[in-house]
């Protein structure tokens, strides 16, 4: 901790998901989190509120003392990120946030060691990370996909989210797009590319979430070794997703597409068709690559967010 010492007090940061928490320190003189101040603590997205906000503050409390009191949190959307209030009603995850001040529910629970929580949208904390130390960096203008149980994207220019404008997807998301003439997300996320591939297969899916289904890692496996259902299922879903972003792409003049998420573990199935995709549009030579630092870019661009003092007091 001694750098840290050397730039300032650490920074506090949480990355809360679906499934996780994510809690670490970050060293102000190199912008990195500490290792081994980087934890991981389970998470339920469908339990109930007080069960939700205790968790997330356990993993906060576990970090070590002497950092500063102004917290970076990625949070998943919908989320009112300025006010630090959840508005998830009907989107399957942190239901029972909605209309809970989250921010205050937290500094209850952090009494001492936090004064103001900054929030930010998930997809825009990766992208900033990669932007100040992974494969964004050096593009004034880029678009950062995150691929998980669906799609996650910011457009940075110059380093800043853009949420509004005649260059950019209604607020900035690419899941709000259609393709094909459906919701992008019906074919570009977990359950679509299971229904998808059970389809071609002739399995009856018709709820292609419940477990008696092959999940996307086992159909990637599938692709890999050979099955051709298994190969069509992903081929589509992300040519599709090239597709629907490639006149964003000519419209923000994008000179990247930066990739991470769970899904881009499997980047040689996503890789080949997503630049297909893209190919229709206006740009087919925009470069995509794959995230430099999945794992610690959103920790980073956190922490870059606290200290600029952006979100809820």
């Amino acid at each position: 901790m001694t750098a840290a010492r050397a730039g300032g007090a650490p920074v506090p940061v949480l990355d809360v998901g679906g499934t996780h928490v994510t809690a670490a320190l970050v060293d102000p003189g190199t912008s990195r989190p500490v290792p081994s101040t980087v934890l991981r603590r389970p998470l339920r997205a469908h339990g109930g509120a007080d069960e939700i906000l205790d968790a997330i503050a356990s993993a906060a409390s576990e970090l070590p003392a002497g950092h500063g009191t102004r917290w970076g949190v990625a949070m998943p959307g919908p989320f009112d990120y300025p006010t630090g209030v959840g508005r998830f009603a009907g989107v399957g995850k942190f239901e029972s946030l909605a209309g809970v001040d989250v921010g205050a529910g937290l500094r209850e629970r952090l009494t001492g060691r936090a004064e103001r929580l900054c929030f930010l949208n998930d997809a825009d904390a990766f992208a900033i990370g990669e932007y100040r130390a992974g494969a964004a960096r050096g593009h004034e203008r880029v678009v950062c996909l995150t691929l998980g149980t669906g799609v996650g994207s910011s457009f940075l220019s110059a380093g800043r989210p853009v949420h509004t404008g005649p260059s950019v997807p209604p607020s900035g998301h690419v899941h709000r797009l259609t393709v094909h003439g459906r919701p992008l997300e019906d074919t570009v996320s977990r359950r679509g590319i299971r229904a998808l591939y059970g389809r071609l297969t002739a399995n009856d899916e018709d709820d292609p979430d419940e477990q008696h289904g092959p999940d996307v890692h086992e159909i990637a496996l599938r692709a890999v070794q050979g099955e051709a259902a298994a190969a069509e299922a992903f081929r589509y879903a992300f040519d599709a997703l090239g597709r629907a972003l490639a006149p964003w792409i000519g419209l923000f003049e994008a000179t990247a597409v930066v990739v991470g998420g769970s899904m881009a573990q499997s980047w040689h199935l996503i890789h080949p068709a997503l630049t297909a995709g893209l190919a229709t549009g206006e740009r087919p030579d925009v470069p995509v690559l794959p995230a430099l630092r999945p794992a610690e870019a959103p920790l980073i661009g956190a922490a870059h967010w606290a200290r600029r003092g952006q979100g809820a007091p």
